[in-house]
């Protein structure tokens, strides 16, 4: 009586896949009691991407608790830690979120395999889908931390700037960081400081909450700079110079990780020119010549 075609069919299949997966995760945070509440008050909003399966995550985050070791889940934190993740996700909750993305891959890629009908190759499709699926999170926390990265030493020249000329201009140092977070570009050293603000309002002394932060951050920038200040602050010498070299040193390294980058890129563009713009150049240039030769 109607019509379909096969395009329409397959268009049709994905979109009650998406409703199912939905109504899943919908009906298992109504039926299973021993999922508890998600208590987000001190953590990030959960990302956009992640609200539709969030409560097959919080439900395999009670499943996979037993089926690593504590020691698993300590260096894991450690990776969340330098990423700002674990102020989104828990431990479990990241473990939990690569077994979910392992299943909706294999469910994504059956769907896949039934509508090209391969003749070979089926499982590996499937095979290489759910794997892929299930390291996914660890690419990303992957290119996360170098995007934190980058953003941290692209933004301490500035916030030691600012810090610099608050002590210069007589406030102490957790007025500097408070200036200085006020005036400061947004991003993961924001975060940081604000943390070390709140360490030293829940009583903990200024040189160990700069070691938490060196900690979390575990950069060689951050390291040489919380060594001098904690060495400062042991010494008695002046915070106002100690910051302005810091500030002196952080952007002078910038620079040259600047010039660094403009030497290395004639070596990158060798590959390139090589095997992409060299080949097709001569065939524009040998076709004529090419030509002529045929037609003597």
């Amino acid at each position: 009586m109607f019509n379909l075609s096969l395009d329409m069919v397959y268009l049709l299949a994905i979109i009650f896949l998406g409703c199912c997966v939905m109504l899943i995760s919908y009906l298992t945070q109504l039926s299973v009691p021993e999922v508890e509440t998600d208590d987000r008050t001190y953590m990030d909003p959960i990302p956009s991407g992640l609200k539709i399966i969030w409560p097959l995550i919080l439900l395999a985050s009670v499943l996979v608790e037993n089926l690593f070791s504590n020691a698993y889940f300590d260096r894991l934190e450690k990776s969340l830690q330098k990423t700002g993740v674990n102020f989104t996700l828990t431990v479990e909750q990241f473990v939990s979120l690569r077994f979910v993305a392992a299943t909706i891959c294999f469910l994504l890629s059956g769907l896949i395999v039934l509508a090209l009908e391969p003749e070979k190759g089926s499982l590996l499709i499937i095979l290489l889908l759910t794997i892929g699926g299930f390291f996914f999170p660890l690419v990303w926390l992957s290119d996360k931390r170098k995007r934190r990265e980058k953003a941290v030493i692209r933004a301490l020249p500035i916030y030691l700037d600012f810090t610099t000329m608050a002590v210069e201009a007589g406030l102490n140092l957790s007025g500097a960081l408070q200036q200085a977070m006020s005036k400061g570009p947004e991003g993961p050293l924001r975060q940081e400081f604000s943390i070390i603000m709140r360490d030293l309002r829940s009583g903990v002394s200024r040189s160990e909450a700069f070691k938490r932060m060196a900690q979390r951050l575990d950069m060689p920038d951050i390291h040489s700079f919380v060594n001098a200040m904690v060495q400062a602050e042991k010494s008695g010498s002046s915070m106002a110079t100690t910051l302005r070299i810091q500030s002196e040193q952080r952007r002078n390294e910038r620079f040259q990780r600047a010039e660094k980058q403009a030497m290395e890129a004639p070596v990158k563009l060798v590959f390139p020119l090589i095997v992409f713009i060299f080949p097709v150049t001569f065939m524009v240039l040998g076709f004529p010549i090419a030509m002529k030769f045929l037609d003597m």
